[in-house]
């Protein structure tokens, strides 16, 4: 029915938007090192050197 084809564009739209929320927020909770833990000072040393190449 092309009667709903927007509301269909919407859903994506709004999929899209979450699905995009979701993994920006995953990413950076990622990458977030808290330095107070004493058990992952090992794993901290080892991510010291990492640094973007572009």
């Amino acid at each position: 029915m092309p009667q709903m084809m927007p509301l269909n564009w919407i859903i994506s739209f709004i999929l899209f938007i979450v699905i995009f929320i979701i993994f920006n927020i995953m990413n950076y909770y990622i990458f977030l090192n808290n330095n107070n833990n004493n058990t992952n000072n090992k794993i901290i040393k080892n991510f010291k050197n990492l640094n973007w190449k572009w």
